[in-house]
């Protein structure tokens, strides 16, 4: 388990905000990014009809699909 050392800010609004270290935002970060990867197979395995597609086609769809989320 990752141990966190968050500071605790308010800005002038009063609005309170958390500062990490950077590496360990990174690896918040790609924890995050894995279980989105997890979900993603979860949902897909759930879906699973038997359909099948070239994996460039695949990995084209997929491509698609992050941009439009950016």
């Amino acid at each position: 388990m990752l141990t966190v050392h968050p500071q605790y800010i308010t800005d002038t609004a009063g609005k309170k905000l958390v500062v990490l270290p950077v590496n360990e935002f990174e690896i918040i970060m790609e924890e995050l990014e894995e279980l989105e990867d997890i979900r993603l197979y979860d949902e897909a395995k759930k879906n699973d009809t038997g359909e099948r597609i070239p994996m460039d086609e695949a990995f084209k769809m997929i491509e698609a699909k992050h941009k439009k989320a950016e």
